[in-house]
């Protein structure tokens, strides 16, 4: 009888896996045409706000009917204290391809920093476009970007560690988000990622169930004023991160996946900061 409950319970795993991707892939099909269309009929800033509400509600469903499974839990309410907030940058950590789907879900106002190929994906490409969403490259164009962002009491979501994390406890981070901080005279708010799954985590393959249920806690960290000093906030930031995650349930990548750029910050204007 155990066994037959252990192959029930696996199939319905597997169901749970496939059926909350193939949710998030039909909603991403739906939204593409439409947002291709509103796109040149919406002003940029009514396009901005539509299309930032639609992701938001989107993800806020997915996490929702992969919540109702019983297998995956969410708790991310704390974000919801920030809604209201003025313009921030939001830092947090990236164990896994879940992390913007969580944090955007309770914020309906966020720019997202994404890769090129991302901006171009034929899931995601459209609805970013609309949403005003930002490349990570070239640098000088996203800072000007998240400034004129900001303008509109928007957040920026920026992962400092640039890709999902791949040495314990974090990363070393990317100056980007220094930069765009002392610029925009943003204050920078850290926001700590927990799970006990390195499901979707860097090198994770895409289809491969892991064992369930998977638990993630979303927790407000601490809030950083606009630095003065770059490498010494980056440095700051660094060393905040690695002391929050090592105290928290975060499961760790292999020490065996590549190791990433140790580069703390980026070549910047004349005018930026030493």
């Amino acid at each position: 009888m155990r066994g037959v409950l252990r192959v029930l319970l696996n199939g319905y795993d597997y169901l749970v896996i496939y059926l909350g991707g193939a949710v998030l892939g039909v909603l991403c099909l739906l939204w593409t045409p439409i947002a291709l269309v509103m796109r040149p009929l919406l002003s940029a800033r009514v396009g901005r706000v539509v299309g930032r509400y639609v992701i938001s509600v989107g993800f806020r469903f997915y996490l929702a009917v992969l919540g109702l499974s019983r297998r995956f839990s969410f708790d991310v309410e704390a974000l919801d204290a920030l809604r209201d907030e003025p313009s921030l940058i939001l830092a947090p950590n990236h164990p896994c391809l879940l992390d913007a789907v969580m944090v955007i879900s309770r914020l309906p106002n966020v720019a997202c920093v994404l890769k090129s190929q991302l901006m171009n994906n034929l899931f995601l490409g459209a609805g970013a476009r609309l949403a005003g969403y930002i490349r990570n490259e070239p640098l000088r164009r996203m800072v000007r970007l998240a400034m004129r962002d900001f303008d509109y009491g928007s957040h920026l979501l920026l992962f400092p560690e640039g890709t999902r994390t791949v040495v314990s406890p974090v990363n070393r981070l990317k100056g980007s988000i220094g930069v765009i901080a002392r610029h925009a005279n943003v204050p920078v708010q850290t926001v700590l990622i927990e799970t006990d799954s390195r499901y979707l985590g860097k090198g994770w393959p895409l289809f491969r169930k892991p064992p369930l249920p998977i638990h993630y806690r979303v927790r407000l960290g601490r809030r950083f004023d606009p630095p003065g000093n770059v490498q010494r906030f980056m440095v700051e930031l660094e060393d905040y991160f690695a002391y929050e995650l090592a105290r928290g349930p975060v499961v760790y990548p292999p020490a065996s996946l590549p190791a990433v750029d140790d580069s703390r910050a980026p070549t910047l204007p004349s005018h930026s900061p030493s």
